[in-house]
């Protein structure tokens, strides 16, 4: 019955582990998100200025020239 305790007490620390790193990954998809959606604004604010001075195609959509 006491070799049980010791296992009871790892199970219990690794689930907590578990549970924090969730919570961490949770946390790191939102904030991927909200990056993500704001990399796609200041692509488009870019791609909109470079059009407003007179470029023909934003530079990330054009193709190297070896294409």
């Amino acid at each position: 019955m006491t070799d049980i305790i010791p296992l009871e007490e790892k199970i219990a620390h690794l689930t907590r582990t578990v549970d924090d790193l969730s919570d961490i990954v949770a946390r790191q998809e939102k904030e991927l998100a909200l990056l993500t959606r704001r990399m796609a604004m200041l692509m488009e604010r870019e791609a909109a200025r470079e059009m407003e001075t007179g470029g023909s195609i934003p530079l990330g959509d054009q193709r190297p020239p070896h294409w």
